[in-house]
């Protein structure tokens, strides 16, 4: 079994649809990486990855928001297509097995899956040097 973890932000809100009798929703997760290329130029690559979250629970669906910062898991599928000009092209999806929302969808990617970003959620800033040099003090040894 090979699992797919993706953390991005949704580039336009979920769709929620019933294929078969069963719900789906929808929805793209994209993430930017910054590099520098073989000349020293800084440069930004977009991954987009498409999601299909099969579910009974669609409460998160409203959640799903264009910007916002999700957490998706599952299993991997690549999907071929043909292009309006003739040629073959494939594309990333996941049957999402887990979806989690990481925060609102203006916030910054610097403070992603950390207890300071926790915290923040709730109205109290807490640096992260603060929380390592708070950890050490109540080591045993």
């Amino acid at each position: 079994m090979i699992k797919l973890q993706v953390i991005g932000h949704l580039g336009k809100d979920c769709t929620t649809n019933v294929v078969s009798g069963k719900n789906v929703i929808n929805f793209s997760v994209a993430h930017s990486e910054k590099f520098k290329d073989s000349m020293g130029n800084q440069k930004e690559r977009t991954t987009w990855v498409e999601c299909a979250y099969w579910t009974e629970r669609t409460a998160i669906a409203p959640y799903l928001k264009k910007g916002q910062l999700v957490y998706a898991e599952g299993n991997p599928e690549v999907r071929t297509y043909t292009k309006s000009d003739g040629t073959t092209a494939a594309s990333l999806t996941i049957r999402v097995q887990t979806v989690q929302l990481l925060g609102s969808a203006n916030r910054s990617e610097g403070q992603v899956g950390n207890y300071a970003d926790q915290q923040s959620a709730q109205g109290a800033e807490i640096p992260v040097s603060a929380q390592v040099a708070e950890t050490a003090d109540d080591l045993p040894f």
